[in-house]
């Protein structure tokens, strides 16, 4: 399997303003296994790679939710993603550098 690997992503659209604005890079990791309110890239039926928050686990995988409920796609729409759409976690905001940081874990009740 090997050791993690690390990566770095663009964010387009705005399904996850506030948090995220367009063109913010992200240090995320591979092949780790995401926490709840945490960050994730993901693969989306019939769509490209999107960011979305954990919000939840259930047998059939991850829930996971976008921050903007005006914009974007998420389990709402199509339902949990598997284990293997899940492509990496988001670890860091490093652009821009006014906004550099650490992505809090939003708390999931």
């Amino acid at each position: 399997m090997g050791l993690p690997r690390w990566g770095l992503v663009v964010v387009r659209g705005r399904s996850m303003q506030p948090t995220l604005r367009e063109r913010d890079r992200l240090l995320v990791r591979y092949g780790v296994v995401p926490t709840l309110g945490q960050l994730a890239v993901v693969r989306l039926p019939d769509r490209p790679l999107a960011i979305k928050r954990v919000t939840g686990r259930e047998t059939q995988g991850w829930w996971i939710e976008r921050d903007n409920p005006a914009e974007g796609v998420d389990s709402w729409l199509v339902g949990a993603i598997a284990d293997d759409d899940v492509v990496a976690v988001v670890r860091w905001r490093v652009w821009p550098p006014s906004r550099m940081g650490r992505l809090a874990r939003q708390r999931i009740d």
